[in-house]
């Protein structure tokens, strides 16, 4: 038995051929390890800004994960000023570009020039882009388009505990 096995993760492409049919139980330990293998390539984030960042902070910027909806500082929070990455300091969106889209998460139509990178994330069995601070790759939330909330017709749903809020 022949059996070739390609896949990609984060972009990167993986091709593995097995020969016989003691193979078999390497493409069950292959398909064991996969997602293990992606877990720790998915974080490239910029370690010299943990020390900035507390242990809930980590979980949803470091490790990706997500705060509940509708419990977070800044979902109904509508003052003038910046947001700006929680870990480093980088200003990623203007308070203008925030709208109310009622889904439990802070919601911009608009980022900061430069300020966000934007990776496929087929996780959890969805596929959607995720979105991360450009320069310490910090996890933010996830981008959607199409859904007609403004004219822009995107929706950057952001983390609150990813944002730290700069007033003008």
């Amino acid at each position: 038995m022949t059996l070739l096995i390609s896949f990609s993760i984060e972009k990167m492409k993986y091709q593995l051929l097995f020969v016989n049919k003691k193979s078999k139980m390497k493409v069950y330990l292959l398909l064991f390890l996969i997602p293990l293998l992606s877990f720790t390539q998915m974080n490239e984030f910029d370690t010299k800004y943990l020390k900035n960042l507390n242990e809930k902070e980590k979980e949803i910027i470091v490790n990706k994960g997500t705060e509940r909806p509708f419990s977070g500082e800044f979902d109904n929070f509508f003052k003038d000023g910046i947001y700006v990455c929680k870990a480093c300091d980088t200003p990623l969106y203007h308070s203008n570009s925030k709208f109310n889209s009622n889904c439990g998460w802070p919601s911009f139509d608009d980022e900061i020039k430069g300020a966000t990178i934007k990776i496929e994330d087929n996780s959890l069995g969805m596929k959607r882009i995720e979105i991360c601070c450009a320069n310490c790759k910090g996890h933010l939330g996830h981008v959607f388009y199409g859904e007609k909330y403004t004219e822009k017709n995107t929706r950057h749903c952001v983390n609150s505990l990813s944002l730290k809020f700069i007033k003008k």
